[in-house]
């Protein structure tokens, strides 16, 4: 049970820094003379940092095990974070949000490779069931605790209770986490052999569904992060703490769904819970686009699919990193390393497009999400078939 809050904690570092600062998107952007889009880049920043940085943490952590490149990654997302909170413009906090994705990368990729360390299959994904527990509480309280530091400080007060945070866990992580990968089962450390590594990974067909299909959940929960401030807050006229009273409302349905899981895997296959989240997740996103579309309601005839979205990624996500790491247990780091960056940078490449087709209606972030989760489930349909065992 250490084992499942400790970890927890760390990956809960990882939805902080991304939504902790959302209710703030508006105050940057006045104050730094900012656009909406590039403001929302700064989402994008975090998001291809973690993503890039995970290509190059993966097969380190498969060389010189889990513990030195946790640490190491915690470090520099403490030196970004300070960094953020004294930037003077948003070209430079665009460039600490990167700084501190390459922070998280390593945090996000040892942690899915210890679990793997310790647990396969159905057991797995029952552990990422419980970590998603620990973690979805993150963004569930984060927006309401940005709302609250902003009520007394300005938006680069987020940026150091960040950093505070961050030093809370590194030294967590120094005297609660032991090594999980023994010196005989590292891989060593070579250019050739990663390239081959990640070349055997991408003609594995399903894993590479599995990769899709998570990359565009990733993109449908991160559209809504990086859309909804600016739509509850300005199009909807929601304060600040009513956005991270909802935000964190909507945020129970993906730990809703996260939490079904365990129970659900005692009845059924993985994959097939795969299958049912990403149907909930597309029918769901395209009622919403018509309620956006027709003003059919309101607000909460959006909020109300949002939350079955939001359930549908709980119930997808930890499923699909299991069934991946599952097929290649020997390159447990490599493997969660490929699934992060597809995750993040598919999730981060969606964000600005939102910006980009303008903050007068909903209509944008609800035709990001539709196309995304429909995509997800269109790669599902032609990938997960049958029992999946190792490759």
């Amino acid at each position: 049970m250490r084992f499942v809050l400790v970890l927890g904690a760390l990956i809960a570092i990882g939805p902080l820094t991304i939504d902790t600062y959302l209710p703030a998107l508006p105050s940057i952007t006045r104050d730094l003379g900012a656009s909406e889009s590039a403001v929302q880049l700064t989402l994008t920043g975090i998001l291809l940092g973690m993503g890039l940085g995970q290509l190059l943490v993966g097969p380190l952590a498969d060389a010189v095990g889990r513990r030195r490149p946790l640490i190491a990654g915690l470090a520099l997302h403490i030196a970004a974070s300070v960094f953020c909170a004294f930037a003077p413009s948003i070209e430079l906090l665009t460039v600490g949000r990167v700084l501190q994705g390459l922070g998280n990368a390593a945090v996000a990729v040892v942690s899915m490779a210890m679990v793997r360390d310790q647990f396969a299959g159905s057991a797995a994904a029952t552990m990422l069931s419980r970590l998603m527990l620990v973690m979805g509480l993150a963004p569930v309280l984060a927006p309401t605790l940005g709302g609250a530091i902003l009520q007394v400080t300005s938006w680069r007060g987020v940026f150091v209770l960040l950093a505070v945070a961050g030093t809370m866990m590194v030294t967590l992580a120094s005297f609660a986490l032991r090594e999980t990968l023994p010196a005989h089962r590292r891989r060593r450390l070579a250019f050739r052999p990663v390239v081959a590594t990640y070349g055997s990974l991408l003609r594995d067909r399903t894993f590479v569904g599995l990769v899709l299909i998570s990359g565009l959940m990733f993109a449908t929960l991160f559209s809504y992060i990086g859309g909804s401030s600016f739509v509850l807050q300005d199009i909807y006229g929601l304060s600040v703490a009513q956005f991270g009273l909802v935000f964190g409302l909507n945020s129970l349905g993906f730990l809703t769904g996260s939490q079904v899981n365990p129970f659900l895997l005692r009845r059924f296959e993985p994959q097939l819970l795969v299958r049912a989240g990403v149907t909930i997740g597309a029918v769901a996103a395209l009622l919403m686009v018509t309620s956006a579309a027709t003003r059919f309601g309101g607000l909460p005839m959006v909020l109300a699919p949002l939350w079955f979205i939001l359930l549908a990624c709980g119930l997808t996500l930890p499923n699909t990193p299991a069934l991946a790491l599952t097929r290649h247990g020997e390159a447990a780091g490599t493997a969660a390393a490929l699934l992060g960056a597809a995750q993040f940078v598919i999730g981060g490449a969606a964000a600005p497009l939102i910006g980009a087709m303008g903050s007068d209606s909903a209509l944008p972030m609800t035709l990001v999400m539709a196309l995304t989760a429909s995509l997800a489930l269109v790669v599902a349909t032609l990938t997960l078939r049958g029992r999946l065992t190792p490759a």
